[in-house]
């Protein structure tokens, strides 16, 4: 990583905010198609869409039918725009491969080139729809060394240390806050938890990029949404959760300046930035730790809880109903 900053290329990256129907792959494509096409009007040739691209991940049962076959209708768009329009794009989707369902990123090249990375952890009650993969996510490409990592891989540091040395980092994420339903005493008592889960989720970019010497492509969902809150490992019990999507999509350079930003309160649209790939000394050391942040005890037992909650789940039943979806499907 010597002297690099003559050796940078400058590419226009966009990042798109997204605001999706749960299970309705056919209208969420749609929307996407708007969003990419707006992206590339704006002179876009690096395109990062979010994590579960074609249908956001609310535990409810129609999520089950946005599982796909490896070879699929998003895949086959995402591909069509990328050769005709000589762009880069990159994004996630639930994907059946064998028995398992993966969480899988694709990086769609010109040249017809598809890149692929397995995010390691479910986070919480995406555990519901699908299992772990093991791929260092780094693809060599037309523009590179190029990483893929997504949501919570952000705030861990072994996902800084697969990813050292890329030149520019392509995520997504899908990230939510506390419920707002639960009435005002439990509001109160969550308020400093929301106001630290906000705050993390819009500095995860940023401190990852200062950690890996990469500037990062982050692309989010946003708006209000329904979803169950499994209460226990082993049974279907769960109550209401009424909550919005957080952080922000962004673009952030390696040293951490922030290009382009567009909070999920904003609703849908899309950011773009000038962006100088190429890989840097990193200004902040990797923790030895699990985490990059300091996570609040609060925070680390609800991801425990809900990981077991929905990792059972997913054994009784989100497998077989993803498998079945994807088997069916067009």
């Amino acid at each position: 990583m010597g002297d690099v900053e003559d050796l940078a290329v400058s590419v226009c990256g966009a990042a798109i905010q997204f605001e999706g129907v749960p299970g309705d792959v056919d209208e969420n494509l749609r929307r996407l198609r708007a969003l990419i096409i707006e992206a590339i009007d704006r002179g876009a040739t690096l395109i990062a869409i979010p994590e579960f691209a074609t249908s956001p991940l609310p535990l409810m049962a129609e999520v089950h039918r946005s599982v796909m076959p490896p070879s699929n209708a998003a895949v086959d768009m995402l591909a069509d725009i990328s050769r005709r329009e000589s762009v880069r794009i990159g994004g996630s989707m639930l994907i059946a491969d064998g028995d398992e369902i993966y969480n899988r990123y694709h990086l769609f090249e010109p040249d017809g080139s598809v890149h692929l990375h397995d995010k390691d952890l479910p986070t919480m009650w995406e555990n519901a729809f699908y299992g772990p993969g093991n791929d260092d996510g780094v693809f060599e490409t037309g523009l590179g060394r190029m990483g893929a990592a997504v949501c919570w891989e952000l705030i861990r540091s072994q996902t800084a240390r697969r990813l050292a040395g890329v030149d520019v980092v392509m995520t997504g994420t899908h990230w939510w806050t506390v419920p707002s339903n639960w009435g005002p005493i439990v509001n109160r008592a969550f308020g400093p938890l929301a106001q630290y889960n906000r705050y993390l989720s819009e500095q995860a970019p940023v401190e990852f990029a200062r950690r890996v010497g990469a500037p990062v492509l982050q692309a989010s969902h946003s708006g209000r949404f329904r979803t169950d809150f499994l209460l226990a490992p082993g049974t279907s019990t769960a109550v209401g959760y009424e909550t919005s999507y957080v952080g922000a999509t962004q673009i952030v350079a390696a040293d951490g300046t922030v290009l382009a930003s567009r909070n999920t309160a904003e609703g849908p649209g899309v950011v773009v930035a000038e962006v100088q790939l190429g890989a840097r000394q990193p200004l902040v050391p990797v923790e030895e730790s699990f985490w990059i942040p300091k996570l609040p005890a609060a925070l680390r037992a609800y991801w425990h809880q809900q990981n077991l909650a929905a990792k059972s789940y997913y054994r009784r039943q989100g497998r077989d109903a993803g498998l079945a979806a994807a088997a069916n499907c067009d």
